[in-house]
């Protein structure tokens, strides 16, 4: 059983005698150093899979714990020969399902049906691209019935989206962040870390875990009564507050499947909750999750893309670890191994990550309380991810492999699956259109609407804030690709329109903000004056 499907809630651990079954559960430094994962991240997989194992051994199922060094495929092939041909759910993961074929072709392994998933590759409603999630998600309503009503959606619409775009100002109160007791499993997992991942980045904090089935229905419980409410209105917001706001932070127990999507569904369709709220959640989990996954593997992880070969990493990238640290991050591949993902680059950009990614100081308010938040927690919720992070490395014309491979790195619920979508499909439009309708970028009225940031920087959003100038010469810059995309037809016309001296500007703020985080300096107002040539 991998690492991403501690359930017995579905697949044979649901449907046969647990005294008749014994499974496999593989804990392997080999994964664990292929980058520098949050050490939170680590925890977390770790934590849950030794849990899991004790649950399933309590239920009468025979436990097999294997601790190993080496990647999976040559840790089974070990099993093999004493246990027999061994069933697993069809990993979600591409690299673990490349890690583990030689094993299918041998017949050592069988891949059967993964049922955690909620939706074919038919709602896609097209073999080839562009694909989107409206209708997408549209095809999935109507065959699973969710909010739906004699065929129609309830509340006469699909989407509440529009309704969703709040500021927060404080009230309501945003939650306190859950917290879950520790163990004596948990504490072993937090030594081994510190032992044999000390060298990763980020903060441990055990008690921000959940590890146990229990601590997963205690954060369900917690998402209910704290956040679903209030969801929906607050969903865009973005705060110094709060990391989260009022995401549920279920994401990481999802998508290691401690939680269900469909039974997390069912419940919050039965709730009592604002339609606007019930519907924004519901379309997270059974829209865009599901969405992303299907995209990834119908492109086989962005690898078959229409017209175009797609380059591809021969190994694991850093995130642009060397940069900040200074040094290389140790390499564990191997001959065999698989690869480092796609590099599909729509735009033409490849600036390394700035060390500001890394916690250096960049000067920006916003970027630097989002960047900490991560190496705090392992966590920020997708506006943050999308509008501060994504959006600021896209104006500096960073490399969306590389910071596809920092979010993969530094977030506690990022996998190729979804990581890659997210990044490489939607936050740098690394991919095009295939799966998303423009770039999605802005300049500092967004960020000043839609967040307290503004507050403490340096920088004046009314006055000299870089987003803005960064976000005119982006367009300026690759105006010539963008030129006939429809959605961007409004923002283009008003480019034509901009001034040269206003470009001139532009283009100016561009180098200073480059040059300045590119070298894990920090930036400020005086630094981006036309005078300054520092």
């Amino acid at each position: 059983m991998p690492y991403d499907q501690l359930t017995d809630r579905v697949g044979p651990l649901s449907q046969e005698n647990p005294s008749g079954l014994g499974i496999v559960l593989i804990e392997t430094s080999w994964k664990g150093n292929r980058r520098p994962y949050h050490k939170q991240k680590l925890a977390l997989i770790l934590s849950n899979l030794r849990h899991f194992a004790l649950e399933q051994a309590e239920r009468g199922v025979a436990v097999e714990y294997v601790f190993s060094t080496e990647p999976y495929r040559k840790t089974l092939q070990k099993l093999i020969p004493r246990l027999g041909p061994i069933r697993v759910m069809t990993p979600t993961e591409r690299e673990l399902r490349e890690d583990l074929k030689p094993l299918v072709k041998e017949g050592g392994l069988i891949f059967v049906p993964h049922e955690g998933w909620l939706s074919g590759e038919e709602h896609l409603l097209s073999k080839t691209p562009p694909w989107r999630m409206d209708g997408f998600y549209r095809s999935v309503r109507r065959e699973t019935g969710f909010l739906m009503k004699s065929g129609k959606p309830e509340g006469g619409k699909f989407s509440f989206d529009a309704e969703n775009r709040l500021p927060w100002k404080g009230d309501p109160p945003a939650p306190a962040k859950p917290v879950f007791p520790n163990d004596p499993v948990k504490e072993e997992v937090g030594k081994v870390i510190l032992r044999k991942f000390k060298d990763h980045p980020g903060r441990l904090d055990l008690t921000a875990l959940p590890a146990t089935g229990k601590d997963a229905e205690t954060l369900w419980n917690w998402a209910k009564t704290e956040c679903l409410e209030n969801f929906g209105p607050y969903e865009d917001a973005m705060s110094t507050h709060s990391s989260g706001l009022f995401h549920t932070r279920l994401s990481a127990l999802l998508n290691i499947h401690r939680l269900l999507p469909g039974d997390i569904l069912e419940e919050t369709e039965g709730t009592d909750l604002p339609l606007s709220s019930k519907e924004g959640f519901i379309r997270q989990v059974l829209g865009w999750r599901e969405f992303v996954h299907h995209v990834h593997l119908r492109t086989d992880g962005f690898r078959r893309l229409p017209g175009k070969k797609t380059p591809i990493s021969k190994e694991p990238g850093d995130g642009g670890f060397k940069m900040w640290s200074g040094s290389a991050w140790p390499s564990s591949h191997a001959e065999g191994d698989p690869d480092g993902g796609a590099k599909p680059d729509f735009l033409g950009m490849d600036r390394p990550l700035p060390p500001a990614f890394w916690g250096e100081p960049s000067g920006l308010a916003c970027l630097d309380h989002v960047v900490s938040c991560v190496w705090e927690e392992g966590y920020t919720h997708h506006i943050t991810r999308l509008m501060i992070l994504a959006n600021i490395a896209t104006l500096l014309d960073v490399s969306p492999r590389e910071l596809t491979d920092w979010f993969w790195i530094a977030y506690t619920d990022a996998y190729d699956w979804v990581v890659e979508p997210n990044v490489l499909g939607m936050g740098t439009y690394g991919v095009g259109d295939l799966m998303t309708t423009k770039p999605y970028v802005s300049g500092t009225p967004y960020i000043l609407r839609m967040s307290d940031y503004c507050k403490g920087c340096a920088f004046d959003p009314g006055k000299n804030c870089p987003f803005s100038p960064l976000y005119w010469a982006f367009l300026k810059r690759h105006e010539e690709t963008l030129r006939g995309n429809p959605r961007m037809s409004v923002p283009m016309a008003s480019l034509r329109r901009r001034s040269e001296q206003a470009c001139e500007r532009d283009r100016h703020v561009f180098r200073k903000v480059g040059e300045y985080l590119g070298s894990g300096r920090k930036i400020s107002p005086e630094d981006l004056s036309q005078h300054s040539r520092a």
